[in-house]
This record gives structure tokens, C-alpha cells and sequence, in this order.
């Protein structure tokens, strides 16, 4: 009592003082309310400019006239901030705003209107002065049980995504801008951009002519052109995705699309074996300069096109930082800050494709025939680079054929069976080991794809499963799916399962997916502690409207994304997983789960 009385003092001494420079709570304390479904109430908060809300303080009641069998459950709150609190001490609070997600419980089905009362309590932090508890009720009506969507604005803050989603929100434009920087260099680092580092060095060895190699001046601007046009396909299909909810790269991960891509690919790879000079028509060719006549001579605004267009094709899986960025452009409809930031995270991720044409000039050889043997490699690695772009849509037997091929060719032309003369000097002699090295691998494939193996990684396991007979049978398989292709088959899952749920979003041409397939889920201490769960797959390769509705439905925009359910059927918040995440990490995200 002699506290409360104490703020009362206290805020009306300060009334009188500052008069109007002093909010009123209702002012600085803004409330609102509304269900994301029958057993979910979100509350918002948006909070003044220089006022903050102590988060010990929150009480949430509905009024007494409610129905007897709604209560409501233990509210969910984001991470806030810790500050020296001069009345509390170290106390946690939030600036600028919060979201709370307060479970309801209720027997009754149908759509059920409630008073929601809302206590809060907060300070003015420039003019030092705290109010005493404030109570405002909110209207608002639960839907009923059957309606289980989820608002797309209800991602919890809690998450990775959401927390890098806030940093927008909530850091200047400067340190949002350096943040999202840095995410794209961790990005540089995943196996969703390294295929675009042999596409860029092949782009600047086929800019050199007649044997000679491009300067470092020139490889620096081929690099720079090729990272500016990923940035800003990034930044333009990022703000579209954002505000329409679907993730552009998804539509163009299909047969025809790769394939051109793919035989794009085969056709430079072609013109560097030295089969033909691709060349622009005569008619358009007299009138543009030697610099931008040749494509394989390295045409900037033609090596920024391949870049924007890699940018689509090569990576769109979607990581944490990437999503963050995509709800924060959802939510708010920011898309200068949103799709600035998404073109800085484009520049981070290019760092590495700027090194490679910085330092092409000090690594390749000036000229002689050095130059053609680089040419020859690289058109190589192009014909790898259309093979993985289009393996999604081929037959696994297929794959491991053509893989075989293009390491058992190759080898041939580094005379991995023919003698070296004695006088063969040194980089002869690692040139036939090195195709040595391929013919074997090139003939382990071989001998799998055909005697029945399907995977290229491990090509020689069926003749391992023969010897091995029970142990092979004790290797790790992939993890018991059950494949659900709408939301009404998820809701049947989701309502009868009665025990704990994973719902992983997979594609067959999401690297980050096969990443968590290979690497992940085959630990055995994730397989022990998934052993109790329902395990569901929605399969959005296909990009069809049931993917659509089922990623809209989570607030994701493409694969990876795992969601995470209680034995009832309600989604936990806060532990939703997007991105790769390696053994050690994901079994965290379990444990926080709770289950």
C-alpha cells in the first residue's frame, strides 16, 4: 500500500511539474489484443519514445463474467533488456514494443467473446518518473477450435528468425545495415553459395583471349559486376517475397528453368574446351565495342545478368537472417530498410567471389599454355556445376553415371593410365596423380550406380551391405517421415497425435535440407531423442498451392524450416528452427522445446 501510494505521489508531482511533456499511460502505453486462434491470444504493447515496461509487472484476467471454463495459461514473453531500475534494482524490460502469447485453455468450441484485462506497469526514462499499475480491457473474440491458422504477424520474437526480424525494427538504420553484413559472411561460408564461386571463376578464365589471362584489374570488376547483380535480384526478390509472402527463387526451381540454366553451363563449359567462340550476331556485333562483343570476354553488364540470375537458381535456400529479413518487410511493409538490408546481406555473401577476382590475377598463370590447360579445368567444373543444378530431376543411377564420366574423362587427359616420360617434370607428375585420383573415384562410381547403389557420396555401400549383412543393417537410415501434402491432412495429424510433433519443410532442391538429412538427423542422439516423436514432412518441391498454403500458414517462405508441436497440436513458440543447424545446435532447439 505505502508503495502504491508512493507512485501515485510520485506520478501526480511530475503531472504538475511537466505538465503536458509527461504521456498519459493510456498514451504511452498503447494495448491491443487479438487471437491467433481458438487457444492462442497475442497482446501487444507499443511503448513510447523514451518509456519502457518492467516485464515482472504484465497480469493478465479475463472479466468475472466469462464463461467458467476459459483461463488462461502462463503468457509467453520475449527476450528484453536489463537496466539498473532506481525504485527495483536490475529489473528486465522492453522499449518501443512487445508481443505476449497467452495460451487459453477452454472445454467449449464455437466462436467465444471475452474481456481481456491488461496490467501493466512502466517509466518515463528521461524525466525519471514511474506510473503505478495501469489496467485497460480489450474486446476481442476467440475463434473457434477448429480454426487453428496462425496470423502471419504471429511468429514469435523468441525465434532466430523473429530476433533478427526485431533487429530491424529496433536498431538503427547503420547497425542494421553492419549486422546484416555479417550475417551474409557467415552466409559465404554455407554450401547454398559455394557453387557460385566455380561459376565466377569460370566466368573470369573465359574472359581472357588467345591463351592470354584477364588482368586483376579486370578479374576485380568481372567479380564485382557478378556480386552487384546478386545483390540486387537479392534485394528486389526479397522486398517481393516479402510482401506477397512467397519466395520468387521457389517458382524457378523446376525442370525447365534448371535445365536452361544447366545447358547455359554446358555451352560455356563447350566454348572453353575450344569447340567455338560464342559471339553476339554480326548486326548487333559491329555496333557495341570489343569490351562487351564477346560474352566468353567477360561483358560486365552480361557477368552482372549471370549473377542476379545465380543469385535465384544456385541458392535459394532460406537461412535465418534471410528470413528475418523477409518478416520484418511482411510485417511492417518497410521495404527501403528491408531490401537494403537483404542487399547488404548479398554483399557479405559476395566477399568471397570479390577475393577470387581480386587474387585471379596473383593465381593464374599470365600466359603460354598453362592458360589452356585452366580453361579445359574450368569448362570441367562448369559441366559439374549444370550436373548438380539439374541432379534434383534426374534419377539417382543417372547421376552417379554422369558423375562417373566426368571424372573418368578428364582422367584420361591427365594420362592417369599412360607412363610419363623420366624427364616429366614436377607439375606433370601431380597432374597424372591427380588423375589417377579421379579415375578411381570416377570408376567407384561407376561400379555403384551399377550394382544398384543411390547414393553418390557413398557409392561402393552396396558392396559393403553384402559383406556387412546385420551391421550394415544397424547404419543410420533417414528418419520415419510421414509425408502430409495440405493443411487438412495436417490438421488430422496434428489433432490425433498425442504426442509430441516435428513438422520439417523439405524440397529436393533445398541444399540446406540435404545438409540436415545427411548430417543431422542421422546423429543417434538426435534419433534417441526424436524416437518418442510424431515425425510429419511437407514436401514443397513442387511449389504447388497446398505448399503455398502450408508455408503461409508458419509465416515461412521456403525450406529449411522445422515447427515444433505439443502433444495437443499447438504450436511452441519461440524453438521454430530455420536454416541448417548442425547436430549439436539442433539438439538444443529440442531441448528448449521442452518435450
Amino acid at each position: 500500500m505505502i508503495r502504491a501510494l508512493l507512485f501515485c505521489f510520485l506520478w501526480v508531482a511530475s503531472t504538475l511539474a511537466g505538465g503536458a511533456d509527461l504521456l498519459r499511460p493510456e498514451e504511452a502505453f498503447k494495448a491491443s489484443a487479438h487471437a491467433l486462434d481458438g487457444q492462442t491470444i497475442e497482446v501487444r504493447f507499443e511503448i513510447a519514445e523514451g518509456y519502457y515496461l518492467y516485464r515482472d509487472k504484465f497480469r493478465f484476467s479475463v472479466e468475472a463474467d466469462a464463461p467458467n471454463d476459459v483461463r488462461l495459461g502462463q503468457g509467453i514473453f520475449p527476450k528484453g533488456e536489463t537496466i539498473a531500475d532506481e525504485t527495483f534494482g536490475d529489473v528486465e524490460v522492453y522499449y518501443r514494443e512487445v508481443s505476449i502469447r497467452l495460451p487459453v485453455e477452454r472445454n467449449s468450441s464455437g466462436v467465444l467473446p471475452l474481456i481481456l484485462q491488461l496490467t501493466s506497469q512502466g517509466c518515463a526514462a528521461e524525466l525519471g518518473v514511474c506510473y503505478p499499475p495501469h489496467r485497460q480491457t480489450v474486446n476481442l473474440d476467440l475463434p473457434d477450435l477448429s480454426e487453428m491458422s496462425v496470423a502471419p504477424a504471429a511468429v514469435a520474437e523468441s525465434d532466430e528468425s523473429g530476433r533478427i526480424a526485431s533487429l530491424l525494427k529496433e536498431a538503427t538504420f547503420g547497425w542494421a545495415l553492419i549486422s546484416f553484413f555479417g550475417f551474409g559472411l557467415l552466409l559465404s561460408l554455407t554450401p547454398c553459395t559455394l557453387p557460385m564461386l566455380p561459376i565466377l571463376s569460370g566466368i573470369i578464365v573465359g574472359a581472357g583471349r588467345n591463351g592470354q589471362s584477364v588482368s586483376r584489374r579486370r578479374a576485380f570488376a568481372l567479380a564485382l559486376a557478378y556480386v552487384l547483380g546478386m545483390a540486387v535480384v537479392y534485394a528486389v526478390a526479397g522486398v517481393a517475397a516479402g510482401l506477397s509472402g512467397k519466395l520468387i527463387s521457389g517458382a524457378l526451381q523446376n525442370v525447365w528453368v534448371l535445365g536452361g540454366f544447366a545447358l547455359l553451363f554446358v555451352v560455356l563449359a563447350l566454348s572453353m574446351f575450344g569447340l567455338f567462340d560464342l559471339e553476339l550476331p554480326s548486326c548487333l556485333r559491329n555496333r557495341v565495342s570489343e569490351g562487351t562483343a564477346r560474352l566468353q570476354g567477360g561483358s560486365l553488364p552480361g557477368v552482372a545478368f549471370m549473377g542476379g540470375l545465380s543469385a535465384l537458381i544456385v541458392g535459394p535456400c532460406v537461412a535465418a537472417p534471410l528470413a528475418g529479413a523477409l518478416l520484418y518487410i511482411g510485417r511492417t511493409g518497410d521495404a527501403l530498410l528491408g531490401g537494403t538490408a537483404l542487399f547488404c546481406l548479398a554483399l557479405g555473401m559476395g566477399v568471397p567471389l570479390l577475393l577470387v577476382g581480386l587474387s585471379a590475377g596473383a593465381l593464374l598463370p599470365r600466359a603460354g599454355p598453362w592458360m589452356v590447360v585452366v580453361n579445359k579445368a574450368f569448362g570441367v567444373i562448369l559441366l559439374a556445376c549444370a550436373l548438380w543444378i539439374v541432379s534434383p530431376f534426374i534419377p539417382v543411377s543417372a547421376q552417379m553415371l554422369a558423375w562417373a564420366l566426368l571424372l573418368i574423362i578428364p582422367a584420361i587427359f591427365l594420362r592417369a593410365i599412360d607412363p610419363l616420360p623420366p624427364s616429366a617434370k614436377g607439375w606433370q607428375r601431380f597432374a597424372k596423380a591427380i588423375g589417377v585420383v579421379m579415375l578411381l573415384l570416377g570408376i567407384a562410381m561407376l561400379a555403384g550406380a551399377l550394382s544398384g547403389a543411390r547414393d553418390p557420396l557413398q557409392p561402393l555401400a552396396a558392396f559393403g551391405q553384402q559383406q556387412l549383412g546385420t551391421a550394415a543393417d544397424a547404419a543410420p537410415r533417414a528418419l520415419p517421415f510421414e509425408r502430409v501434402r495440405s493443411m487438412d491432412e495436417l490438421d488430422q495429424r496434428l489433432a490425433g497425435a498425442g504426442r509430441p510433433i516435428l513438422l520439417d519443410f523439405y524440397a529436393d532442391w533445398c541444399v540446406s535440407c540435404k545438409e540436415m538429412e545427411r548430417y543431422t538427423f542421422v546423429d543417434p542422439r538426435v534419433r534417441e531423442k526424436l524416437s518418442g516423436w510424431l515425425l510429419l514432412q511437407a514436401d514443397v518441391t513442387a511449389n504447388t498451392a497446398d505448399d503455398h498454403a502450408l508455408l503461409a500458414r508458419f509465416s515461412l517462405f521456403g525450406p529449411p524450416g522445422i515447427i515444433f508441436f505439443d502433444p495437443s497440436g499447438k504450436e511452441l513458440t519461440g524453438v521454430r528452427v530455420v536454416g541448417y543447424q548442425p547436430a549439436d545446435k539442433f539438439l538444443k532447439s529440442l531441448a528448449a522445446t521442452g518435450m
